[in-house]
């Protein structure tokens, strides 16, 4: 099954996996599943980082990109069609990157690993 991580998912996976649900835990571990990290999920880290709103976090944002190939995740690009539907969605969510992912998500019809149930105002289908 397909799946798209959260940022926070993909921090906590990689970072701190003991922070997961059992659930979650054990979607991600599964190598019948494919995981996806958004091009918004770097966007969002580096932009934390860089203000410090995300301590702890500077090793995952230097070396992303080696991180999820490590971890086996398959990265998603933004496509302008997803930030149209972004902007369009209808909910009181506003983190533009939480809107992103979660467009991602219904574009492709698969679920996000989180644990924001805000997401649910959009009509995602979420794993936690």
């Amino acid at each position: 099954m397909d799946a798209l991580l959260d940022t926070h998912t993909l921090i906590w996976a990689t970072t701190f996996p003991p922070t997961l649900s059992s659930n979650a835990a054990e979607f991600i571990a599964s190598n019948q599943n494919r995981l996806f990290v958004s091009a918004a999920s770097a966007w969002e880290i580096a932009t934390k980082v860089r203000i410090g709103k995300l301590p702890g976090a500077e090793g995952l944002e230097r070396d992303f990109i080696a991180i999820i190939n490590r971890a086996g995740y398959l990265q998603l690009p933004i496509a302008a069609i997803n930030g149209l539907e972004a902007g369009r969605m209808q909910g009181k969510h506003k983190d533009p990157f939480d809107r992103m992912i979660a467009a991602q998500a219904l574009a492709l019809d698969i679920p996000v690993i989180s644990n924001d149930a805000e997401l649910d105002t959009f009509g995602v289908r979420r794993i936690w």
